[in-house]
């Protein structure tokens, strides 16, 4: 088998042709890491691994030779630089830990490591993962491989923040990724590069040893090509963790045999909210074959309401950036991290974190250090944190009477790097149908099932209720067949 042919493997089908000895891990490794090498155009990766990756490749195929592979034996996978990697430099994609090396390793890397995933190397994301367009990153854009058909000479965005990884996936540089979803930073890039993406459940996965943006949001999860590769990847990323005061103890489902196909007799809310003025006819076409899909499959469509849906785009821009405040209050040029010198302290401090944070963190910064200051905290925050309580509750009684919730991932398909740049609002109101799954919590899959006129992925999102990550992926699954989308950038 071809270099080329092992990368256009899935992971299912790699994992399979490994137990089978139709290749090495090596061989699979290598091929990867040529893959990356051809492809530095993208800019998906901060830091690539290849001695690590093929060390790694030929620890698993020693192990596979026993008998004693793990569930992700000998797989290549990218790394979210936002995950530290023992001994490998981790920098959120800021100017601020551009040197960083942590001596540890986070939970989930450390998870899928055991489970005998191989790194090829840290993918670059928006600055503290803050973006949705990963243009905010201190090493600059990365590049969507998908083509405008109408202009393609034009550059596009990935999508953010897990912008990297989803382009080292859809480019077939990694056979899946490692990204953190805060508002939509795993399923938006997912439906911009047409690859499968999930955000599973708040406390699914452990937060441990993942660089915080906005801590009662953030959730690690999966992207890759495949429902099924999402989900070995999903279970061997999952867990309880002692280390991680929100890991919540629950047990780890086999999610790839959830995988049935029989979707009959469920029930999928169709939220009346998610129609807002301005929403492009090519999505609401999609969402409508989506919705015959599982029509088609068995499963009952029922018209919901999730009536304070309006209010969560700015819930989340008060919670989020009053946590990223809180958070990045660490980075001072004291302990670790970039030192700009001063003639006091806190001159020290100033200099510190004017040139080591980029635009739209400082941004944020400053928002959310209004939103907790001395008579704006009851006006705003706590707020927010009301309206928060009333999307969830909406969402918990959706949920009694359907089984998941159908929506679009994102209002448009990927837009051209420079687009938008000048106005941050607009660059915001990309995530405003994946707001309302992290303000509740809840486990929330993003695949492509369509084209837009001019030839780019669009995607749609399921939504189901706590720790059900199993018929969020069940019901994706029949979605993917039906849909049959196998276009390639």
């Amino acid at each position: 088998m071809s270099r080329s042919d092992l990368t256009r493997l899935t992971m299912a089908a790699a994992r399979d042709g490994l137990a089978r000895k139709d290749f090495t891990a090596v061989e699979l490794a290598e091929a990867h890491v040529a893959a990356m090498e051809a492809a530095r155009q993208l800019n998906a990766f901060v830091t690539e691994t290849p001695e690590l990756a093929v060390d790694r490749a030929r620890a698993a195929d020693a192990r596979l030779a026993k008998g004693e592979g793990g569930a992700m034996e000998g797989l290549p996978i990218a790394m979210k630089d936002l995950f530290c990697t023992e001994g490998v430099r981790t920098t959120a994609s800021s100017h601020i830990l551009e040197n960083f090396i942590p001596p540890y390793e986070s939970t989930v890397s450390a998870n899928l490591k055991k489970a005998g995933a191989v790194m090829l190397g840290k993918t670059s994301l928006d600055e503290f993962a803050m973006g949705s367009s990963n243009m905010t990153s201190h090493f600059g854009p990365v590049e969507n491989p998908w083509k405008r058909k109408s202009d393609p000479k034009a550059k596009l965005v990935p999508g953010g923040s897990s912008g990297g990884s989803a382009a080292a996936v859809a480019a077939r540089l990694a056979l899946g990724a490692t990204g953190t979803d805060t508002g939509g930073s795993i399923r938006q890039p997912a439906s911009f590069c047409g690859i499968v993406g999930i955000k599973p459940t708040y406390g699914r996965c452990s937060r441990w040893g993942i660089i915080a943006f906005a801590s009662s949001l953030d959730q690690a999860g999966p992207m890759a090509r495949t429902v099924r590769d999402v989900s070995i990847m999903l279970g061997a990323m999952a867990g309880h963790d002692p280390k991680d005061s929100t890991s919540a103890p629950v047990a780890v489902p086999n999610f790839e045999a959830a995988l049935t196909g029989d979707i009959r007799g469920l029930k999928v809310g169709v939220p009346k909210e998610y129609r807002p003025d301005g929403l492009s006819s090519e999505v609401e076409t999609l969402w409508n074959d989506g919705i015959a899909m599982l029509k088609d499959a068995g499963a009952t469509p029922v018209e919901i309401s999730l009536p304070h849906t309006k209010y969560a785009l700015p819930t989340y821009y008060i919670v989020a950036p009053a946590e990223c405040s809180s958070n990045l209050a660490r980075y001072d040029g004291v302990r670790y991290g970039l030192r700009v010198e001063g003639k006091t302290l806190d001159e020290m401090y100033a200099k510190t974190r004017a040139a080591g944070f980029g635009k739209e963190v400082r941004r944020r910064i400053l928002v959310g250090t209004y939103v907790l200051s001395a008579g704006y905290y009851d006006a705003y925050y706590a707020k927010a944190q009301k309206v928060r309580r009333l999307i969830a509750d909406d969402f918990a009684k959706a949920f009694q009477s359907v089984d998941v919730i159908l929506t679009p991932t994102a209002p448009s398909a990927a837009f051209a790097i420079g687009e938008t740049d000048d106005n941050p609002v607009t660059m915001w109101l990309n995530d405003v149908f994946t707001i309302p799954t992290s303000l509740a919590g809840l486990p929330g899959l993003s695949l492509p099932t369509g084209l837009s006129t001019d030839g780019l992925p669009l995607g749609l999102q399921l939504i189901g209720r706590p720790f059900d990550e199993e018929t969020v992926l069940k019901v994706a699954e029949v979605m993917e067949k039906a849909a049959g989308f196998t276009a390639v950038p």
